[in-house]
This record gives C-alpha cells, structure tokens and sequence, in this order.
C-alpha cells in the first residue's frame, strides 16, 4: 500500500464514514478511484484534503464527502445511465461510473473534457462518454436518464434538467 493509498484509505474512514456516507456501492467506488490520477502535478498532495482543489479554467475539483455526498443522494445501481454535468478533470465522472452501467458527462471547457477523456481512458473506463457543450442544455438527445448529477454551479437548475 503506497503513501496515496493509505491517505485515500483514510479519508474514506474520517471524511466520509465518520461523516453518515453509509451506501456500500459509494464506499467502494471512492476506495476505488484513485482522486490523485485526477489532480495535477502541482496540487496532487492535496488529492485527499478535506477540501475542493483548485484545477484549471479556474474551476475546482469537489471536496471529497460533496463528491460521495452527491453520488449517495443519486441513488444509482448498475444497471442505470447517469448524465452528469461538469466534467472537471473526471474524478466525479470515474465514482458514478463505478456505480452505473453508463455516464454520460458534459463539460463547456474544451480543455478540461480532453483532459478528463484522457484520465479515465487511462483508468480503463469504457462505460463513459464525455461530450464538450454547454451543459445546461442537458442532452435531450440521450434522455431520459435515471439520474443526473450536476458537478458545476449553477444560479439555478435549467428547465432542461
């Protein structure tokens, strides 16, 4: 077990067990998913703080418990399709992707969906589209889905969710 597996180890433990996370599929998913694979060079030691981490398009990568929070209220099992909205660099992408048997995830920031594409693929999921659009649009074409999970702020919830 190396120094990241043991700070992922424990985050599960303190941040999100101790904290009500209590959905089996949830916990294995986040002791699964590598969030360090997903966070650049520079911020990688912050990978399993208790808190967002700065990635760039001056966004952030959710603190984990929001992360595992959001995924437990979703309900989902693997025979669902998710859609999610902002992508990030994948690491929410890569938990319900665990979880489903299929996520599709939209993300406005070209840079970010190429570079998420190239994590996951590199993580070997095959269960995920990532799509470069504005996500509040939803992805009527793709719909309905059993869940939809948005990743990015937003001052409302668009009609089209």
């Amino acid at each position: 077990m190396d120094e990241f597996d043991k700070r992922r180890e424990k985050m599960v433990a303190e941040q999100l067990i101790e904290r009500g996370i209590n959905d089996p599929k949830v916990i294995a998913a986040v002791r699964k998913v590598e969030r360090h694979l997903f966070i650049s060079e520079q911020n990688r030691e912050k990978a399993y703080d208790d808190t967002p981490v700065q990635i760039d398009c001056s966004q952030t990568i959710s603190q984990p418990y929001i992360v595992a929070l959001m995924t437990q209220l979703l309900g989902l099992s693997g025979d669902k399709v998710a859609l999610e909205i902002g992508t990030g660099t994948g690491y929410q992408t890569a938990i319900l992707a665990e979880i489903a048997k299929f996520v599709y995830s939209i993300e406005r920031h070209p840079s970010l969906a190429e570079n998420a594409k190239i994590v996951l693929s590199d993580c070997g999921y095959s269960n995920i589209e990532v799509i470069i659009a504005d996500g509040s649009l939803g992805l009527p074409e793709k719909a309905p889905f059993d869940g939809i999970l948005v990743s990015a702020a937003a001052p409302s919830v668009p009609d089209e969710l």
